[in-house]
């Protein structure tokens, strides 16, 4: 079992990870020495019973304080308290979620299936599926344009637009290959797309539907998540190879530093209040990039375990949820840290 406990160190208080091992031992990741949290702290850690396979992405239910995570090994979607930090239940019927988004307005959740390249409608109340549309192969990503009342979907061959009342696909911007993470601008019209097979970065444009540009990552490779701070114009785009975060300015499409972070990153999130980059590991850390201007460092490294590299930044309640996948006979489970001001 986990242990959390606080120490003073060379004058300041930071955090200790305990491993409580019991039989074949812990298999959590440990953070190196003198590495600091850098204010995330830990709330909860909320089992997931019975739940097997690697996870993918979370969406958060502002209006009951639930939060959905995308059970991509288990087929399932599994659905937390976040008021109580307690499991609720585990939803089936899906066939390797990836992506979730939440559709506030329609009183939904869309669940993007990567086996069958489909994407659902799953009531919030009833936790009844309303429709199921194919999109395409490997469905991931899904990002809700709340303005346009749009769903977003990456799949291969581009970025699919669903409309959520009817389940139909109203447009398509073309883009060669398959998507990964994504960014909608909310103060303007453009789409910011990982491009990992071709190491790029496509630059879309959602009035017209069409691709204005192309960033190449030249820093890196294998770019997989994605953040955005649309106040200075500037993205962040996480690397695995190497594992590094590039930020890019979004006028220009140049790089204008990069910072070396944790392996195996599949999510990262923006903390405008704080300046900070949260970026989630397979590697079995969170590493929080503290950011003055264009100076980007890392401050911080909070361990987790081996192949948590998914969660979900929930500005409203200064948390930060990590997705953490059975490991040698430890249940699976979400994390949940707290950022202090």
């Amino acid at each position: 079992m986990w242990a959390w406990m606080w120490t003073l160190r060379r004058g300041r208080a930071v955090f200790v990870v305990v491993a409580l091992t019991v039989g074949c031992g812990s298999t959590d990741a440990q953070s190196p020495s003198g590495q600091s949290n850098a204010g995330l702290g830990p709330v909860a850690v909320v089992p997931l019973p019975n739940v097997s396979g690697r996870f993918d992405h979370l969406a958060f239910d502002a209006d009951h304080q639930r939060l959905f995570v995308a059970a991509l090994g288990n087929d399932t979607v599994e659905v937390i308290d976040t008021a109580k930090n307690v499991h609720l239940r585990s939803l089936p019927g899906f066939h390797e979620p990836q992506g979730i988004a939440m559709v506030a307005d329609a009183s939904a959740v869309a669940v993007a299936n990567g086996d069958t390249g489909t994407l659902q409608l799953v009531d919030i109340n009833t936790f009844q599926t309303r429709w199921t549309m194919k999109i395409g192969g490997d469905a991931d990503n899904v990002r809700y344009d709340v303005a346009r009342k749009q769903l977003y979907v990456a799949a291969q061959g581009g970025l699919f637009v669903v409309n959520p009342a009817s389940g139909e696909v109203v447009q398509r911007i073309a883009i060669p290959g398959h998507p990964e993470s994504f960014q909608l601008e909310r103060d303007g019209p453009g789409i910011f797309a990982n491009l990992p097979g071709a190491s790029q970065v496509v630059v879309a444009d959602r009035q017209d539907m069409s691709v204005r540009g192309r960033w190449a990552t030249s820093v890196c490779q294998a770019n997989y998540p994605m953040a955005i701070d649309e106040a200075t114009r500037r993205v962040f785009i996480g690397c695995r190879r190497p594992a590094t975060v590039a930020v890019f300015d979004a006028a220009s499409g140049k790089v204008v530093t990069s910072v070396p972070t944790v392996g195996d990153t599949d999510d990262m999130f923006y903390d405008s209040t704080r300046n900070r980059v949260y970026v989630i590991g397979g590697e079995g850390f969170v590493d929080v990039l503290q950011r003055n201007g264009d100076d980007v460092r890392r401050a911080g490294r909070v361990a987790t375990r081996d192949g948590a590299r998914t969660g979900l930044w929930v500005a409203a309640q200064s948390r930060l949820y990590v997705a953490v996948p059975s490991r040698v006979g430890r249940p699976a489970e979400v994390r949940v840290f707290q950022a202090a001001p």
